[in-house]
């Protein structure tokens, strides 16, 4: 009881702050061990926590696991076909894919004029004209990327792909280049390739929104192949599997499938063209929660060796306090009285060097937020350190120090008054 009372003894904290004075300099080189370890956790963890909420941001708009597939050309001979052969998508490809491989949920075929190869075709309204990509494709395409329309207009719909219409959705990029400032575009024409097509939506482009920029054009699958003669082939498809299917396992059950199919041989990587969103974004995952671990790892042993650090300062101070101690224990003071005071000056120490830590690594992340904020390029968001692995830092810098603390004030009690008394 007599112990708990010095804790809030304003003598027991008076005599602290006097010892740490005395040896302010000395006192601040230690702590800084502490302060550096608390500090380094916080500016690692935080970073690691930002780069992972800029990579969800920039990944947002698609599937988490999704991936896209096109065809290339083959490198191996296969079954009597020679390499340099193209495999050929067709839509009755994709109902195979999914009987065959039940961890896809959805798949979207495309056709495309332009993006990947070829010239841009030109599209016209009224005086103006310029060169866009056009993109034929299905409605479950925004079941895989997710298709942000302003007010008032609307994507693709089965009605577009059954009909065949002639509709087209647009990018803002596009109303921008096409249509005059203020001018709504719903329900007016484009020409494409001397078709008149009318706008039915226009979509807010989104970094991370899929493979295309803020200036495509996306019409009915149906009308595209029509109007480009493409028949029921196509090139590339994207493909989303179920969330609870690694991605890498959907690759490559989706690539041995495809092989099968059209006949390619198991050996050749070259026939068909890969990108993995799933795989990159759980390799990114896996990156920041090891910076995560890592910044816990040598935030941890940094402060243990700050923590020890401050042992050390408190055994030299006990040491020339040896004929202060005697007295007061010749005076009275109970050992456990002389332990709570030295492990006190321990802890507040600790406490101390691991506040002004976490303060300076919070506004360090703070001024990187607003110093990235503005870039685009640079997938950085809100970077931060939860509250409960920052007390679980605090309480781990109290038990350190609180043990630390107990070898000096060990030291101090073995201390027999006559003895210390006859040291001067």
């Amino acid at each position: 009881m007599n112990s708990l009372k010095k804790i809030f003894d304003r003598d027991t904290w008076d005599e602290i702050f006097e010892s740490i004075s005395k040896n302010r300099t000395r006192t601040i080189i230690t702590s800084i061990g502490v302060f550096w370890g608390i500090f380094i956790y916080i500016a690692l963890a935080g970073s690691a926590t930002g780069l992972e909420n800029g990579f969800d941001d920039a990944f947002s708009g698609l599937s988490k696991n999704s991936m896209g597939v096109w065809v290339q050309r083959t490198s191996i001979p296969y079954k009597g076909f020679e390499e340099g052969r193209y495999p050929v998508f067709k839509l009755n490809d994709v109902d195979y894919l999914k009987n065959r491989v039940p961890e896809i949920q959805y798949i979207a075929p495309g056709l495309q004029a332009g993006a990947f190869s070829g010239s841009p075709p030109l599209v016209v309204r009224g005086l103006k004209s310029d060169n866009f990509n056009v993109f034929g494709n299905f409605p479950v395409y925004a079941k895989i990327s997710v298709i942000n329309i302003f007010d008032g207009g609307r994507y693709i719909n089965d009605d577009d792909i059954k009909y065949e219409r002639k509709v087209a959705v647009i990018g803002e990029g596009t109303q921008e280049r096409l249509f005059n400032v203020g001018e709504d575009p719903i329900g007016k024409y484009i020409r494409i390739n001397d078709v008149n097509f009318m706008v039915v939506g226009v979509t807010k482009f989104t970094e991370g929104s899929g493979f295309g920029s803020d200036s495509d054009i996306t019409i009915p699958y149906t009308t595209f192949a029509k109007i480009y003669n493409r028949g029921d082939q196509f090139g590339f498809m994207f493909i989303s599997g179920y969330e609870y299917v690694n991605p890498n396992y959907l690759e490559e059950t989706v690539l041995s499938t495809l092989k099968v199919m059209k006949t390619v041989s198991p050996e050749d990587d070259r026939a068909f063209g890969t990108f993995n969103i799933g795989s990159l974004f759980e390799s990114i995952i896996k990156f920041t929660r090891g910076m995560v671990f890592l910044s816990l790892v040598v935030g941890i042993a940094t402060i243990f060796a700050g923590v020890i650090g401050i042992g050390n300062i408190m055994l030299i101070a006990v040491k020339e306090r040896t004929n202060e101690l005697g007295i007061r224990r010749a005076l009275g003071a109970t050992p456990g009285e002389v332990k709570v005071q030295i492990v006190l000056e321990s802890v507040f120490l600790t406490i101390v060097a691991g506040i002004i830590g976490i303060t300076v690594g919070a506004f360090l992340l703070f001024v990187i937020n607003i110093g990235t904020s503005g870039l685009e390029d640079f997938p950085f968001t809100n970077p931060t350190v939860p509250l409960t692995i920052v007390f679980g830092a605090f309480i781990t810098m109290i038990t350190l120090g609180t043990l630390i603390g107990l070898i000096p004030a060990e030291r101090a009690v073995s201390i027999k008054p006559i003895e210390a008394l006859r040291e001067e």
